[in-house]
């Protein structure tokens, strides 16, 4: 089964397409301390416009910051301290395996778009945004890109990717989580069905410092197969990673499937609710910003 094309750069650099992600925000609770002067919200103190707490004053501070009102009332000197807001790291990692490509449409195409729609929010918040891809290994294909400007060179770096052999998602978090990256959001844009199992999914995760954003690419076939054509009797079952196997369709083999699906998917739910992760499952075949709107366009915030 051959892999199909990833989407263009002219179809995924589409102005109405991007138009419309100007009401979506990507927030988490707090970012960690240490980067950039930017939107996100961290437990730092000092530079900023938003009001956080009065401390006494102490030699050094800055005596514009003195509250003289209080002083007035109190005979006590006491500053204003602010909020400092700050870049978030956005990490994106994006399956790029061989069953991303091979279906008719591929789920490899809203997949980018996903990407495309989630890095240009955070670029547009002054976030650092990297992108990672993974199949049969993990690349780093851009690092550290932050403005607006940016949102160019992210669809030209998905347009540039081809199908990455079989899935190695589980190896490529342990990878992940090995190498020296301030902690910030991971965003995994994925089917999540991987030669390691789901357990060995969740494991890898479990062991990643970063806030989670999972992005999980469904159809609705998936859970109810019995919605594909000429499934009946007996077919060569392909997923363009593995050798087909030759199975019978039956009623009781869908009946199987389907209680199988179903542990999977509740499996990711758990997941995601212990972890205190955002789950999003994407309907390949519906609008990605129509999906993605109800999620971000009230600055929800993430965990």
């Amino acid at each position: 089964m051959n892999p199909a094309a990833a989407p263009g750069f002219e179809e995924l650099f589409d102005p109405a397409f991007l138009a419309r992600l100007n009401a979506l925000t990507l927030r988490i609770g707090t970012a960690q301390k240490g980067g950039r002067l930017a939107d996100q919200r961290t437990p730092a103190r000092g530079q900023g416009s938003d009001f956080a707490d009065f401390k006494p004053y102490v030699a050094g501070d800055d005596l514009r910051t003195i509250d003289w009102n209080i002083y007035r009332r109190l005979g006590k000197a006491f500053v204003r301290v602010f909020e400092e807001r700050q870049d978030l790291p956005v990490h994106i990692l994006l399956d790029v395996s061989h069953s991303m490509f091979v279906e008719t449409p591929p789920r490899i195409g809203p997949a980018m778009r996903t990407v495309l729609a989630l890095a240009a929010v955070a670029l547009a918040q002054q976030d650092a945004v990297s992108l990672m891809t993974v199949g049969d290994d993990m690349a780093t294909v851009m690092k550290n890109v932050s403005g607006k400007g940016g949102i160019a060179r992210v669809a030209q770096v998905l347009a540039d990717q081809a199908a990455g052999g079989r899935t190695g998602l589980a190896a490529a978090l342990d990878r992940l989580a090995a190498m020296p990256l301030r902690r910030g959001l991971l965003i995994l844009v994925s089917d999540f069905f991987d030669d390691a199992g789901l357990e060995g999914v969740l494991d890898a995760l479990g062991r990643l410092p970063h806030r989670l954003l999972l992005v999980q690419m469904t159809r609705t076939s998936d859970a109810d197969p019995a919605l594909l054509a000429d499934l009946d009797g007996d077919l060569v079952i392909e997923d363009g990673e593995h050798d087909g196997v030759a199975v019978t369709v039956t009623p009781e083999l869908i009946a199987r499937y389907q209680v199988a699906y179903r542990a999977f998917s509740d499996g990711l739910e758990r997941f995601a609710a212990r972890r205190g992760a955002t789950l999003i499952r994407m309907d390949a075949d519906r609008d990605v910003l129509d999906q993605l709107m109800p999620i971000l366009a009230s600055g929800r915030v993430l965990p």
